[in-house]
């Protein structure tokens, strides 16, 4: 978290802020958060530099420069962009500073400090952030339900930590596997090897479903998400299957149940995931 729907949402909502700005000053509080390359040096090249676009890449946000350089973040688990009049308050946590030309700031913090961020100069070959591994979009026309057996019917492994390989498909996390294989009617703990071509179609269908209807309403806020202007998302009424755990099934009524699968708690109804 956040996840693909919480990334293109803060993308969409900085969009209409950045580009065409310069950014003036770049403060870097905490020195541990810049990936690539070292702090004195993102800092000193970011300086100038104007923004022309955003873009995302799975979980990964990123801002396009004029240079041709990019600047690639990683939220991780609770990291935040914030744009922000420069005299509002500095909040705790708030590692990097980027001042704008036109009195504005854009603020990164990240309460557990797992998030990264990474400069790439333009031409540079990028292998350092992760983008270079990932699979592709959920949402185009390459996730269809041919893909998805493909890449995961012959290995050895269930189903959800299938999903939740990058190198599969990029951007699925815990909260959207948890929705997408309750929607499917599949039991997270099913070998890949077992969904049948009726069950491989389901998913292809559910996943973007549940991915737009996410960027609909925001992204889902537990706590720490919130978009580009501060605002938490709508999503979490939606959610049929993810932190229901003891919940009434709402297709048939029986108790949801929690268990670790691939390393992640998992909420799922007995009954309607085969």
């Amino acid at each position: 978290m956040p996840e693909l729907p919480e990334i293109e949402t803060v993308k969409r909502t900085l969009t209409p802020l950045l580009p065409g700005r310069r950014i003036t000053e770049v403060r870097v509080l905490k020195p541990e958060v810049i990936a690539h390359p070292a702090a004195d040096e993102f800092a000193e090249r970011l300086t100038g530099a104007a923004v022309s676009a955003l873009d995302r890449r799975g979980k990964y946000l990123l801002i396009l420069l004029e240079s041709g350089d990019t600047l690639i973040a990683h939220l991780r688990m609770t990291g935040r962009f914030l744009f922000t009049p420069a005299e509002h308050e500095l909040k705790p946590h708030t590692h990097v500073v980027f001042s704008l030309d036109n009195g504005h700031e854009l603020r990164f913090s990240d309460v557990r400090r797992f998030g990264r961020l990474w400069l790439i100069a333009a031409g540079e070959t990028d292998t350092v952030s992760g983008i270079h591994k990932l699979g592709p979009e959920p949402l185009g026309d390459t996730c269809d339900a041919a893909y998805y057996r493909k890449k995961l019917a012959s290995r050895r492994i269930n189903i959800k930590q299938g999903l939740l390989d990058q190198a599969v498909v990029a951007g699925l996390g815990n909260i959207y596997v948890d929705e997408a294989l309750f929607c499917a009617g599949i039991d997270p703990r099913r070998p890949t090897a077992e969904i049948s071509d009726d069950e491989w179609q389901a998913l292809a269908l559910e996943i973007p479903q549940i991915l737009h209807r996410a960027i609909e309403n925001n992204g889902t806020t537990f706590r720490d998400y919130l978009d580009g202007e501060g605002n938490a998302g709508r999503n979490l009424p939606h959610l049929l299957a993810y932190g229901r755990s003891g919940q009434p099934c709402l297709n048939c009524g029986t108790a949801m149940e929690r268990l670790v699968v691939a390393g992640r708690g998992t909420t799922f109804c007995p009954k309607c995931q085969r």
